[in-house]
């Protein structure tokens, strides 16, 4: 039996880890952590990258508290990446507050998934 062409591979970014959060906090949990250290290992192994970390909120509270949320949320995991060696100017932060929820159910599940931080990959 021949064996058929090789098989084409697509190179695709690598995801970037979620972390998640307590409802009301912005502190990393152990979980987070990690996340952010395998995260930062990455960018540490591909200089060619930045990183651009979304922070999110549920629904609960209003829109200006949830947006101040968010922010805190994406300065907190900036500066765990930036104490584990990234380069400051590599790591930028935005808030969407409750604007971008991951799972738009309106319960306990849907709201623990949607406060988080997203990362996105950038060519520098």
């Amino acid at each position: 039996m021949a064996a058929g062409p090789p098989r084409a591979t697509v190179a695709r970014k690598p995801d970037m880890e979620d972390i998640f959060f307590a409802f009301d906090q912005y502190a990393l949990t152990e979980q987070a952590r990690r996340a952010l250290s395998a995260n930062a290992d990455f960018l540490l192994k591909h200089p060619q990258h930045r990183v651009l970390i979304e922070g999110h909120a549920d629904e609960r509270g209003t829109p200006e508290y949830n947006l101040a949320l968010g922010e805190k949320r994406a300065l907190a995991a900036r500066e765990y990446l930036i104490s584990l060696g990234i380069e400051p100017n590599r790591v930028s932060t935005i808030s969407y507050g409750e604007e971008r929820p991951l799972d738009p159910r309106h319960n306990e599940e849907a709201w623990a998934r949607n406060r988080r931080d997203h990362f996105v990959l950038m060519s520098r």
